[in-house]
């Protein structure tokens, strides 16, 4: 009876973030051994998921579906230009859930509410910081009214989807940073959503 109760519990688990989720990939195969594989630095028991998701117990601020990672309390210097027709905001959950990492002020094995025992913070080139300033601008609405404005962009399909083909998403109808990267999958690297080349995926958004 316990073990039937248990595989009901996961797969209820499972169903829950695939309905949640749509437009990531879920399959820890394609996390394991690439750069979002945290599990051997966090001593995490080799667990790929626990660092961002949890099952049970998730963070008071639910960022992203049953999230387990300590959020970002930073302030960040956003992205400006005198061209700029969209209104960024501070980074919302899609993007804070990111910037719980890759800003560097919050340690990689701060998850599932315990203290840090040393997993230490981003580094490198993969560390954004908190000045936001000379990366893409996220966290502002993309809608009809906007690329109007713009000109130079893409009417987005839906308020869900900049493509119609639903490669880059839209989160409430804002961009983010998961429209252009899938944190679960590293298929054409740097968790591009689609391959680049030929500037493919600024293409989806930029008319030029």
């Amino acid at each position: 009876m316990k073990t039937t109760r248990l595989t009901q519990m996961r797969t209820l688990a499972a169903i829950v973030l695939t309905v949640s989720i749509p437009p990531m990939t879920l399959s820890g195969a394609t996390i394991s051994g690439t750069s979002h594989d945290l599990s051997a630095m966090t001593n995490s028991a080799g667990q790929i998921c626990v660092t961002c998701h949890t099952p049970h117990n998730a963070q008071a601020a639910q960022l992203v579906p049953l999230w387990n990672h300590a959020a970002t309390a930073a302030t960040f210097t956003l992205y400006s230009s005198s061209t700029l027709k969209a209104v960024p905001g501070q980074p919302s959950n899609q993007s804070k859930a990111c910037l719980s990492c890759h800003d560097g002020t919050v340690a990689l094995d701060s998850f599932g509410g315990k203290t840090p025992a040393g997993g230490g913070l981003m580094t490198g080139e993969d560390k954004l910081g908190t000045d936001l300033s000379d990366d893409h601008p996220v966290s502002f609405t993309y809608d009809a009214a906007l690329a109007t404005a713009n000109g130079g962009l893409v009417t987005p399909a839906s308020a869900a989807s900049v493509d119609s083909a639903k490669v880059v998403p839209l989160f409430g109808g804002k961009l983010e940073c998961a429209s252009c990267h899938n944190p679960h999958d590293n298929t054409n690297t740097h968790f591009l959503r689609k391959a680049n080349a030929g500037s493919a995926l600024c293409l989806t958004c930029h008319n030029k």
